[in-house]
């Protein structure tokens, strides 16, 4: 957003993009919010299968382990653990003993995600996802190509602070990718290629490169067809493939930017008559900051 009057609506303007879309994706959603954090404290979002049982607890449990205050907050599978921000990685190795059937959707200091099996209307109406404010956020709807419809299948993936990646389209190399990154030290949850190519770009910025040109080495270094939209703590990016068969669309106002494989899904936010709308150029990064 450029406009933070904007920001109480972010949620419920990727709610409105998201459910547009639903014959494009009807097997699993998911939104990304970067969101407000109080000061002192960063984040992790979490998942269960069996969120009564898991949850319950384990605030309390947490804190004892790690030496710090962590407070939860419950949303129906998911939830967000708020803590120190130096107590973030331990944290997660101890949630791994302390939860085991738990699993991380993302952390960071404003990062909160949250991605479920179902319909994108359902998958809003679990969540309350219309309710949710921030800065700016990326939202996704799937349609299985690649690999199983599940909660960790679904999109956005998240494999670094404050970092998230949805991805249209298809990768051919992300095994040869995904092993040269496991030999680097990086984790795999899933075998979909979009975890490839967020686990790619997260560990490129790890060694200190910016996130726009991040973005560029992935049209030397990733093969196949794909939009990329990446997400971080200050803003996000776009890059499609020097082909670009996959449709997409951008709209910048004076108020905000947004994105969308289809006009359908921005055609019903503020001023969007005024915007200029434009297809974004193959093989060009395009980053916005707030």
């Amino acid at each position: 957003m450029k406009d933070k009057s904007l920001e109480p609506q972010l949620g419920a303007m990727l709610s409105e993009m998201l459910v547009s879309l639903t014959d494009r994706g009807p097997d699993s959603a998911g939104i990304a919010i970067y969101g407000p954090a109080r000061a002192g404290r960063g984040k992790i979002t979490i998942q269960s299968p069996s969120p009564r049982s898991d949850f319950s607890g384990l605030a309390a449990e947490l804190s004892s382990k790690i030496g710090a205050e962590a407070t939860i907050t419950v949303n129906s599978t998911h939830a967000v653990i708020e803590l120190p921000p130096a107590k973030l990685d331990e944290a997660r190795a101890a949630l791994g003993e302390l939860r085991p059937s738990v699993r991380v959707m993302g952390s960071g200091d404003t990062v909160e995600i949250y991605k479920e099996v179902g319909l994108p209307e359902e998958v809003v109406k679990r969540f309350d996802l219309t309710k949710m404010a921030g800065s700016h956020g990326i939202g996704h709807t799937r349609m299985a190509t690649e690999s199983a419809v599940t909660t960790m299948g679904a999109h956005p993936f998240s494999t670094g602070p404050d970092q998230c990646l949805v991805h249209n389209g298809s990768l051919s190399n992300h095994n040869n990718i995904r092993r040269e990154l496991k030999r680097e030290g990086m984790k795999f949850e899933t075998e979909n290629d979009t975890e490839v190519a967020a686990a790619y770009l997260s560990s490129k910025m790890a060694h200190g490169m910016k996130p726009g040109d991040a973005l560029k080495h992935t049209l030397d270094d990733l093969d196949g067809f794909f939009t990329f939209i990446v997400g971080t703590k200050t803003g996000f990016g776009v890059v499609r493939d020097p082909i670009a068969c996959k449709p997409a669309v951008l709209a910048e106002t004076d108020r905000y930017v947004a994105f969308g494989s289809e006009y359908r899904a921005l055609a019903m936010l503020p001023g969007i008559e005024e915007a200029k709308v434009w297809e974004p150029e193959p093989a060009t990064v395009y980053f916005w900051e707030h």
